[in-house]
């Protein structure tokens, strides 16, 4: 007589995995072995990239304000550096989003921050 497995679980946990994997192309997603590398290699690059999205958004923040700022006759070093003298607090999205959203506002703390 054979030695008696736990099917179900091992089939429970085979399944869980190639749910992971639907609509991977070819046999990543639905050959087990074959999609539990890929399963694996997708979280390892997904973790890696919450990151990465973190860094390419501050330099997108930064870029946008330096534009901006520019336009006004300043650099955006100089520009950070009043804002800190100044004691104005505010972080590089929100000062991106005033930036490119309303340039009026973004003009008088430019004012404020020469002043």
């Amino acid at each position: 007589m054979p030695r008696a497995k736990n099917r179900v679980a091992s089939r429970a946990k085979r399944k869980r995995l190639l749910k992971t994997t639907k609509g991977y192309y070819n046999r990543r997603g639905n050959c087990y072995t074959i999609a539990k590398d890929t399963s694996y290699r997708s979280g390892n690059y997904a973790f890696r990239d919450r990151r990465a999205k973190k860094r390419n958004f501050r330099t997108l923040w930064i870029m946008r304000i330096n534009a901006a700022v520019r336009e006004h006759g300043l650099k955006y070093n100089s520009f950070i550096n009043l804002l800190k003298v100044k004691g104005i607090e505010l972080d590089r999205k929100s000062l991106a989003h005033i930036a490119l959203h309303e340039p009026d506002a973004f003009k008088k703390l430019i004012d404020t921050v020469k002043a």
